[in-house]
């Protein structure tokens, strides 16, 4: 039987999930859920994940999220190091992703997309700048996030830093070492696969509303 992903295509997070997924040679099967129309809230849902957010990676009788998918799945240990330092560079970098990263987007596209806000305060804009920073210092130590070949850190960071970019762009210029990590990444076919049109979509919906 099939895993199961919760998902939409928006999300960066679902999209990470689903690149990981990709990666592994998994095969999963995909369920829209639209929180725009506030899917993620039903009765239903929220029994699944009362945390009501999106990928849930359901498998058999256990729901979980993505770093499961590297631990069982994986075919080596490559995008997700057994070596106790090693997975804590990796670590440090998701943690990164999902509390720098992600929360700085989210705190622009949710209050746009779903609350309805058509001016985003500068200082919102002034926070991804410096996030932005953060990542180019990062990758002037390694080609990628946690060292010298790819690792889930990057696949997580991808599928946000290409949706941040449709809502702030950054100066090429001023980030050399991100520019290139983000050309690298894109490269990848389970990327432009399941990263590139959910990236896109995002951006045209953020840009729909901000000028509505």
């Amino acid at each position: 039987m099939p895993i199961k992903i919760y998902k939409m295509d928006l999300s960066p997070p679902a999209r990470s999930v689903m690149m990981a997924c990709e990666v592994h040679g998994i095969t999963a099967e995909m369920i829209d859920v639209n929180l725009i129309e506030q899917e993620h809230k039903t009765p239903q849902y929220l029994k699944m994940n009362p945390l009501h957010t999106v990928p849930v990676l359901e498998d058999g009788d256990l729901i979980i999220s993505d770093r499961y998918v590297a631990d069982v799945y994986g075919k080596d240990d490559s995008l997700y190091p057994k070596d106790i330092k090693q997975r804590a560079m990796v670590n440090q970098k998701l943690f990164f992703s999902n509390s720098t990263l992600f929360h700085r987007l989210r705190n622009i596209t949710y209050y746009v997309l779903i609350e309805g806000m058509k001016i985003v305060p500068q200082r919102l804009y002034d926070d991804i700048e410096e996030a932005y920073g953060f990542l180019e210092e990062f990758l002037s130590r390694s080609k990628f996030l946690a060292g010298d070949h790819m690792t889930i850190a990057d696949i997580a960071a991808i599928s946000t830093v290409t949706s941040l970019l449709y809502v702030h762009p950054h100066d090429s210029k001023k980030y050399p070492k991100t520019v290139a990590w983000i050309k690298e990444m894109e490269k990848q076919p389970f990327c432009q696969k399941y990263n590139a049109p959910g990236s896109a979509l995002l951006g045209k919906l953020f840009n729909e509303k901000i000028k509505s």
